[in-house]
């Protein structure tokens, strides 16, 4: 049985011939595409742009590469080497090849212009759908020349004419000259005048340049090829367009010839492109193997990788050995957790990245081949910016492709982005790698690229890789830029104004409440994030209020106890003026209370401030510069109300992390001081016991009237705070200063337990256990929700999750006592099942609905069992 060529029905029709190497067909095949200067397209088998591929081969092919330059180099040259990638196609083949080298920094170009970076230099891409390119280091010094100039290695995926090449050449030696260049690509195509014009070029301005390529070859293309290839392409476009009989017919006419007819009986029971195909996709392979429809799509969830803090997504901005050998020690932890996500039923999986993000996915791709062994067929591919017929033949490269809307807010304005060969190609799951900067609204559009996968695939998981920014070089002895001030009551908050200053911008006049339902459908699907809203604020009942006002009788003395105990080991070990931050809103009236602890027991006037941080994006980068900018970051106490299982512990340490990395920066201590411990996450806490603090019964009316803090682009610049509410209308109800008068009016009775407690834990092993979050990860496998994020531990997050989000069921240690009365009140008014178990560490866990949809509850906003 003969094998079929990718490049045969390109070859048939308009007579475009490849000739070179024998491994040249195995390597490329040929498309059509909408372009004026350039109909045809090589199609790269190994690149992991077009063509879905296992990420081991595409990632091997430029390692290979980088080896052989290498070896021409030399080990000492080549660790002095810079290596620069095109974009869109070769800035994963270009990294490759940089890890190739070993030791060499990576800088691939861009057409995204990033604000707060000078370009470094640009050119031109003579045949490319988008021209400019540019160069965005972060170190002005990588692309320097000279003397003792290093070489400059250039990738492309393919090296046609060489104009591309050239363009970079010149516009680099003129501002920075070297003594040597290699070209490196997968194919060489050039015509023997090309060649002869690199030549030349070279003797021209004195330089020596070498060329590595995998295989060479020529495309012979006949008289006219660029005007009949643009009217075939218009008449497939035509014939594609026209209505579900007539399409058929124009599928088998196209398809006509060795392997048209073949194929037609096939085609015909599967005619029409389905939903988010593009009907350039050909008459099938649109639905895929999954038997989805648009009405049925595949489930979306959001996989939190844990991306390494200060490593670059990529080259666009540099990427250097020490950056190279963070990612190696982080990828084998992302693997695993994309491969939790995905769990055990599905066996074909494509990682899918995103135009000029091809490297992280493409390493994410090889680590999970690694993690789910021979059994698992992952492949891996990304979109693209440029436009190509598809046609639905074993003869042609690109059989489908699927259209949407661009997501990146790209400088040239919104236009369509395409993913090709992913319809119908049979993946049981699909998991989606982009950037920050690209997870935006667009993406998760009814029309975007999350929707169009949901409908060709069992599953869809977005990973999100944080977009890196390039730290400023400020100049010598610069000030510090304007920044916001502190809000403070009564203007913000009903707290006292010497209490906090609140790091916050003030968004009371904006509408950003939503229904408790539709905000959990938005935020389990992956179409929002949690901190873009607000819920509406729970309005207590008269009973509720109640059980809150003796809850805070009972419990008053033995809060006070906590509130000494954890200021005076903060004051002894960060001491002696430390500066309180706490994480708004739980953590804002402990910090209060330690305030007023150290004033009554110290006379010490602390200063205290409230900041926000968001789970999987991160503390207000602003307000830590505010903060720098006022006092000694190594001062700063960062405060919390309690533990749950260790998600804002760790997404503190990462954050600040990153901000030192990004900002330059340094001196903050990401341990957070808590009121309660019981998740055994920290080392400074009052107290490891799991008992009902009643200021999590309520919400602003016990935290100075002031809401969650929201985070969303349209609200939140790069110099803002992030924003908050203040409820003002609900001064009425407002308890804020009854909780702050109830539990310091018992700071006397507690002084005394107080001393021998912090005597105690400051001679004590107070490691954090993590006790938590295994049982937070054992809950979560045995309820099967298999998504620690919708398991939420202590009596404190219980309460949240009871009153902000859309309970499932409680668990409920069994024996818990008075401490557990408002929650089996909330349970009931929520129509949520409370169950007792044993081998609890805390006195409850809350567990929201999985696979949430708005069928999950009643009109009565009560939960509906078994839903």
């Amino acid at each position: 049985m003969d094998v079929v060529w990718s490049g045969d029905w390109v070859a048939e029709r308009l007579g475009v011939a490849l000739e070179g190497d024998g491994e040249l067909r195995e390597l490329l095949g040929l498309a059509l595409r909408r372009n004026p200067k350039r109909a045809h397209l090589l199609v790269s088998n190994v690149l992991g742009k077009h063509v879905p591929q296992k990420p081991a081969v595409v990632y091997g092919a430029g390692y290979g590469l980088g080896e052989r330059v290498r070896a021409l180099l030399g080990a000492e040259e080549a660790r002095r080497a810079v290596v620069l990638g095109y974009a869109e196609t070769a800035t994963g083949l270009g990294h490759a090849v940089a890890d190739g080298l070993r030791d060499a920094p990576y800088l691939h170009s861009t057409r995204r212009p990033v604000a707060g970076v000078a370009p470094a230099g640009g050119f031109e891409e003579a045949h490319s759908h988008a021209t400019s390119h540019l160069l965005l280091p972060e170190d002005p010094e990588l692309l320097a020349g000279g003397a003792e100039a290093s070489t400059l290695v250039l990738v492309d995926d393919e090296f046609s004419t060489g104009n591309t090449v050239l363009n970079t050449i010149r516009a680099l030696h003129e501002s920075h000259p070297r003594e040597r260049y290699v070209i490196v690509a997968l194919v060489d195509m050039r015509s023997p005048a090309d060649r002869d014009r690199l030549t030349a070029f070279a003797t021209e301005i004195g330089a020596r340049v070498d060329l590595v390529t995998r295989a060479a070859g020529t495309v012979s293309l006949p008289d006219g090829v660029l005007e009949r290839g643009q009217a075939l392409v218009a008449e497939r476009e035509a014939e594609q367009a026209s209505p579900p009989g007539q399409a058929e017919q124009a599928a088998r006419a196209g398809g006509a010839g060795r392997a048209g007819r073949a194929q037609t009986r096939a085609r015909a029971g599967r005619a029409g492109a389905g939903a988010g195909a593009d009907p350039s996709a050909g008459v099938g392979r649109a639905a895929g193997d999954s038997g989805r429809t648009p009405e049925a799509p595949a489930p979306l969830t959001r996989v939190d990788l844990g991306w390494p803090a200060g490593v670059p997504d990529g080259g666009r901005h540099g990427f250097t050995p020490a950056h190279r050998a963070a990612l190696e020690e982080a990828l084998p932890g992302m693997a695993e957790r994309i491969a939790a996500a995905l769990g055990p039923e599905p066996r074909r999986i494509l990682v899918l990245g995103f135009e000029e993000l091809m490297y992280a996915p493409l390493r994410l791709g090889t680590a999970l081949e690694e993690t789910l062994g021979a059994d698992t067929d992952v492949r891996y591919s990304t979109t693209t910016r440029s436009p190509v017929l598809a046609v639905d033949d074993p003869g042609y490269a690109i059989r489908t492709r699927l259209v949407f809307p661009a997501h990146d807010a790209p400088a040239d304005g919104p236009g369509d982005r395409y993913a090709y060969n992913v319809a119908g190609a049979g993946f049981d799951a699909v998991v989606a790698v982009v950037d920050s900067a690209a997870d935006t609204p667009e993406l998760h559009a009814p029309d975007g690229l999350l929707a169009r996968l949901a409908a060709h695939t069992g599953r869809v998981l977005l990973a999100v890789v944080p977009s890196y920014t390039p730290r400023p070089t400020p100049a010598p002895h610069q000030e510090p830029s304007v920044l916001p001030e502190p809000l403070r009551g009564p203007a913000f908050s009903s707290y006292a104004p010497e209490d906090v200053g609140w790091l916050l911008q003030d968004l009371s006049d904006t509408r950003l409440e939503a229904p408790t339902e539709e905000r959990e459908e938005a935020i389990q699907s992956g179409g929002a994030h949690y901190a873009e809203s607000l819920p509406v604020e729970y309005q207590p009942s008269a009973a509720y209020q109640a059980l809150f006002t003796a809850a805070l009788d009972a419990s008053a003395a033995r809060i006070a106890r906590a509130v000494g105990t954890v200021t005076e080991t903060v004051l002894a070990e960060r001491g002696p003026r430390p500066v309180l931050v706490s994480l708004a809103r739980a953590g804002t009236p402990v910090g209060v209370l330690m305030r007023h602890w150290a004033r009554h027991r110290h006379g010490l006037d602390l200063p205290h401030y409230a900041v926000s941080i968001v789970r999987g994006r991160g503390i207000d980068a602003t307000a830590l510069r505010w903060l720098a900018a006022h006092h000694d970051p190594a001062d700063v106490v960062f405060v919390d109300g309690w533990t749950g299982k260790g998600a804002i512990t760790r997404e503190l340490a990462a954050a600040i992390s990153a901000f030192e990395e990004s900002s330059g920066i340094s001196g903050f201590d990401p341990e957070i001081a808590v009121l309660a411990d019981p998740g055994g996450c920290v080392r400074t806490y009052g107290t490891r016991e799991d008992f009902l603090i009643p200021s999590a019964c309520l919400n602003s009316t016990v935290s100075g009237l002031i809401s969650r803090t929201v985070l969303r682009a349209d609200l939140v610049g790069p110099d803002d705070f992030h924003g908050a509410k203040f409820y003002r209308e609900l001064a009425e109800a407002d308890v804020s200063g009854d909780f702050l008068a109830a539990v310091s009016a018992r700071f006397d009775e507690v002084a005394d337990e107080v001393d021998a407690a912090a005597k105690e834990l400051l001679a004590a092993d107070r490691a954090p256990t993590w006790e938590g979050w295994a049982a937070v990860e054992r809950i979560s496998e045995e309820y099967g929700i298999h998504d620690v994020n919708l398991v939420k531990p202590g009596v404190g997050e219980t309460t949240r999750v009871l009153l902000r989000r859309v309970p499932w069921k409680i668990l409920a240690r069994r024996g818990a006592g008075a401490d557990l009365q408002h929650i089996r009140l909330l349970a009931e008014q929520r129509g949520v099942p409370v169950e007792e178990v044993d081998d609890l560490p805390y006195s409850c866990v809350g567990l929201i609905h999985p696979r949430y949809t708005r069928g999950a509850t009643g009109a009565d906003g009560k939960a509906v069992q078994g839903a």
